[in-house]
């Protein structure tokens, strides 16, 4: 019974170093908006992001490179992400009221460079 439980530790502890390697080989991500979430929920989860959450929301301001396109989804988007960079290490997650989720395809677009941070 021993030999059993050991080897089933020993193979749950092999699983566990093969997806720790894999998720620290992942590349870069991005926090976006789900196309999918009402504008109410995008509204309220970007106010947050921009007040209280922290995020560096000015560049998606009037004559600031993240303006256009002018939708509330792509401000959102830049918002959430703008979070997501600056809290991921220290906890921040990628939900906002589930307004939101990762993904690998870099969201920039013309002048506008959404941040990424490893």
């Amino acid at each position: 019974m021993a030999s059993v439980l050991l080897r089933i530790l020993l193979a749950l502890l092999f699983c566990m170093m093969i997806l720790q390697k894999s998720d620290a080989q992942l590349g870069p991500q991005w926090c976006v908006a789900d196309e999918q979430t009402p504008d109410e929920v995008l509204q309220k989860a970007l106010d947050w992001a921009c007040g209280r959450g922290g995020a560096d929301c000015r560049k998606i301001q009037k004559n600031q490179p993240c303006y256009f396109p002018n939708t509330l989804k792509d401000h959102a988007s830049y918002a959430f992400n703008s979070y997501w960079q600056k809290f991921k290490n220290v906890g921040g997650s990628c939900y906002f009221s589930a307004a939101a989720m990762v993904t690998d395809l870099d969201p920039s677009h013309d002048s506008c460079r959404f941040e990424f941070r490893a």
